[in-house]
């Protein structure tokens, strides 16, 4: 089933403020929160569409990315993106939205209570790709240095705020007796601390492993754009969440073709007697050489459009083209002979410019317009 459009799900225009799509956001978690809709698995689902549609919407960047790429530019199949987010995904980031919403503080299900769930922070990692790994999509095997919980690490119930995550005050005041809460500061909130860790873990009882982890790149992905791998960032101590790696693409430059958007440029020099008498090149493309056919008297500037041989769109509306750009190589030295010959066609009529509409260019095409 295709998405839902985001700024739809949140019923906001495209141009609406930051203010009106948090504020939109909360109307629609509020209207389909589990505590208000309990064993309900459409409004759950609804919750969750919502909360993705925020995540990427209250971004500027991923925002501007969906705007001009749309729900692909966050999903290829392999974990990237907004999509399939989790309750805890949703409790521990926007949690704070809801504000009192469901009595005493939002705690993910069944209200009351003030203890989160930490999310471990998220990797950043630049992934090079070839203009055929581009065209084509490719799965990239990455090794990355991450924190994990480290084996023998125990956690228990922090003995300040009784696993709440939450601590009480009360205070005398002139108006009376006067009840607070704030976040734990020992445990962060989380309603855990350490209790038992091996030496080699930090103070969080992580420590750093290399792992290998597979990376699927859609085609058509652009240079300095971001994919998401969920879960696979560094972890979080106790009963938290693994943050995301964060996959930045970097495009290399093709030795002969030249990327515009989704279409590819490609020079093709022809020598004099090739572009007179004609001839058959073979060039590359994304997926392999190909052979194209070069017209007796083919003039120098003539563009050649070979369909459906450029890169794929993102948003997945079929195929750039490959644009064959034809130069006429003019020798710039001759021997005597060679001279001879043109000397000698220097006022023969065949050689005389005589350029029909096809041949003329673009500032004489425009020109003819307005004679």
């Amino acid at each position: 089933m295709a998405k839902r459009d985001y700024y739809e799900v949140l019923g906001v225009s495209k141009g609406a403020s930051a203010s009106e799509i948090k504020k939109a956001y909360r109307k629609k978690a509020i209207e389909f929160h589990p505590d208000k809709n309990p064993d309900d698995k459409e409004a759950e689902a609804k919750f969750k569409e919502a909360a993705e549609a925020y995540e990427v919407l209250s971004d500027p960047d991923k925002k501007a990315r969906y705007d001009q790429f749309g729900h692909q530019a966050f999903e290829n199949g392999g974990g990237f993106g907004g999509g399939g987010m989790n309750m805890d995904d949703i409790f521990s980031q926007f949690g704070d939205i809801f504000g009192g919403a469901f009595g005493g503080g939002f705690s993910g299900f069944g209200g009351g209570g003030g203890q989160r769930r930490v999310k471990g922070s998220n990797l950043r990692i630049r992934v090079k790709l070839t203009l055929e790994e581009i065209a084509n999509g490719v799965e990239k095997k990455i090794k990355v240095k991450r924190k994990v919980k480290a084996a023998g690490t125990t956690y228990k119930t922090c003995s300040t705020c009784g696993g709440t995550g939450q601590v009480t005050r009360i205070a005398n005041t002139i108006l009376g007796r006067m009840q607070t809460s704030s976040t734990c500061n020992v445990c962060g909130g989380t309603g855990q601390v350490i209790d038992k860790k091996p030496a080699d873990a930090d103070a969080q009882g992580l420590k750093v492993v290399e792992e290998t982890v597979s990376i699927k790149i859609p085609a058509g992905v652009v240079d300095g754009m971001q994919l998401k791998v969920s879960g696979k960032g560094n972890e979080a101590p106790g009963n938290g969440i693994a943050g995301d790696i964060l996959v930045v693409i970097e495009e290399e430059a093709h030795h002969k073709l030249q990327r515009e958007g989704d279409n590819l440029h490609y020079d093709l020099y022809v020598s004099y007697p090739d572009a007179v008498l004609g001839t058959s090149k073979e060039i590359d493309t994304v997926t392999g050489k190909v052979r194209i056919k070069i017209e007796p008297g083919v003039q120098s500037g003539k563009i050649l459009r070979l369909r459906g041989k450029g890169i794929p769109s993102i948003n997945g509306y079929g195929k750039g083209d490959l644009l064959v750009h034809v130069n006429v190589w003019t020798p710039k030295t001759l021997n005597k002979q060679q001279r001879e010959f043109f000397e000698s066609m220097r006022n023969d009529e065949h050689f005389d410019p005589k350029p029909q509409s096809s041949d003329k260019s673009f500032f004489e095409k425009v020109k003819d317009m307005f004679s």
